[in-house]
């Protein structure tokens, strides 16, 4: 029994591991991967985590410290008789405690602004992280539609060998039986070497294309790594029906790189509240209790002779408390705040400079994608109508290779002609499908191939 479920284990562990290896990563698959394991990820989720606790010290900052403190001590030879503050000269066993506290009452302010800057700050970490992200979705679709282009690419050079196969084995029969000369075989048989070539260029492009991806997802094992074996045509889209300037208004409105840029300008805004508020007072408020004891302490008792209270009671009878307030007006302090205000004034005109700058960018790359779409559509289907016509000039040349209307060499080149017009359909395919899926992500459509 023992060894037919050790049995059963092991064949589910076997079953389970060729699952793995086989597994096919979809697109969508491919880009929530990547952002959950991302190194970069973690790092900036690490800084969104410090900006929390940084917040938490801000709010902290505007409620009042309590500390306790207490100090032990033997004094032996020379002192201070802590009873009567005279000099003596015995061994003194001390003991002295106590609890303060200090509240900040007023400080220009600077408490509430460093809290809304901690506020402010993890926002601005939040945009930061989700700007990050949206990076890592745009590389992945774009590695994704390459190992796409790439396998399609492939699966074209192995169709069009299968035909030339056909034609060499055809062409052999003709020579053999004298119809046509050794020339036109070595010619067809150049052609097949080529195509053998371009077979194995296009299996290494497909490896590399897998390799960058996996990277991407931070994947090391290359070997079991691969996309699902899928076809995908131009989606419908009419992302064109939005002009360039509404695209760019939408994203203005959600983009996390340009919340990132406007919350860098309102964190400018507080450096500089904070740096005015040293130019005002400081209030704060201090209470402070404390008691003694010391085996050397005399005190009469109800019939007036000196005895020493134990422990206990000296705590009670020597503790007392003392509060108060405490203002310091800065005077002078070397120039230093009126500095730090004119450096927090030029990190907010950085800022808002940097800020208005994003947005230009932000709108060339949009205007950029913007062309491009109808770019690359255009350069599609013109490759679409090259490719049909390099076909019937294709199948009209063969029709006459057939019949020695044409010689081998001539139809290798028609052949030839075909091979690059198909390629060419297919790299400006997913050219135009990368740019129209950036097109779409900017105006807040999620990348999909659906």
């Amino acid at each position: 029994m023992r060894n037919r479920l050790t049995t059963i284990i092991l064949l589910l562990f076997i079953v389970c591991t060729t699952q793995a290896q086989m597994r096919k990563w979809t697109l969508q698959e491919c880009v929530e991967y990547a952002v959950e394991n991302n190194l970069t990820v973690e790092q900036f989720e690490l800084d969104l985590e410090n900006a929390k606790i940084d917040k938490s010290d801000a709010l902290g900052n505007l409620l009042p410290n309590l500390n306790g403190s207490s100090t032990v001590s033997s004094n032996t030879g020379f002192s201070i008789n802590p009873t009567n503050n005279l000099p003596t000269n015995q061994t003194a066993f001390n003991v002295n405690g106590g609890l303060s506290s200090n509240l900040t009452l007023f400080d220009g302010l600077r408490n509430i602004k460093q809290l809304n800057r901690a506020k402010i700050n993890a926002i601005a970490n939040q945009y930061r992280l989700d700007d990050l992200k949206d990076d890592i979705r745009l590389n992945v679709a774009n590695a994704y539609l390459q190992v796409l282009s790439n396998k399609e690419q492939l699966k074209t050079f192995r169709a069009q060998y299968a035909v030339t196969e056909q034609d060499l084995k055809r062409t052999k029969e003709l020579v053999e039986s004298g119809v046509l000369p050794q020339g036109d075989l070595l010619e067809i048989e150049a052609t097949a070497a080529n195509q053998e070539q371009q077979i194995v260029n296009g299996e290494s492009l497909v490896l590399i294309s897998r390799v960058n991806l996996a990277q991407l997802l931070q994947i090391t094992d290359y070997e079991n790594f691969d996309i699902a074996d899928e076809e995908f045509n131009v989606p419908p889209s009419d992302i064109l029906d939005n002009s360039a300037k509404v695209i760019f208004d939408k994203a203005l409105s959600f983009r996390n790189d340009i919340k990132l840029s406007q919350t860098n300008v309102e964190l400018a805004e507080e450096d500089l509240k904070i740096a005015k508020g040293a130019y005002y007072p400081t209030l704060s408020a201090f209470f402070q209790y404390g008691t003694r004891y010391s085996d050397v302490t005399q005190i009469p008792d109800a019939n007036g002779i000196p005895f020493t209270p134990d422990f206990t009671d000296q705590l009670w009878i020597f503790d007392g408390i003392s509060y108060g307030a405490q203002l310091n007006v800065p005077i002078f302090n070397g120039w230093n705040t009126k500095n730090n205000v004119k450096r927090s004034k030029i990190g907010l005109l950085q800022a808002k400079l940097q800020f208005e700058q994003d947005k230009l960018d932000l709108e060339s790359t949009i205007q950029q994608a913007y062309v491009d779409v109808g770019t690359f559509e255009k350069a599609y289907e013109a490759a679409l109508k090259t490719l049909e016509a390099r076909r019937l000039a294709y199948n009209y040349a063969k029709e006459r290779y057939d019949v020695g209307l044409m010689n081998a060499f001539d139809f290798s080149q028609a052949q030839a002609r075909v091979d690059n017009a198909e390629a060419d359909a297919i790299r400006t395919k997913y050219d135009y499908i990368f740019r129209l899926k950036i097109l779409e992500f900017f105006f807040g459509i999620p990348i999909s191939l659906n």
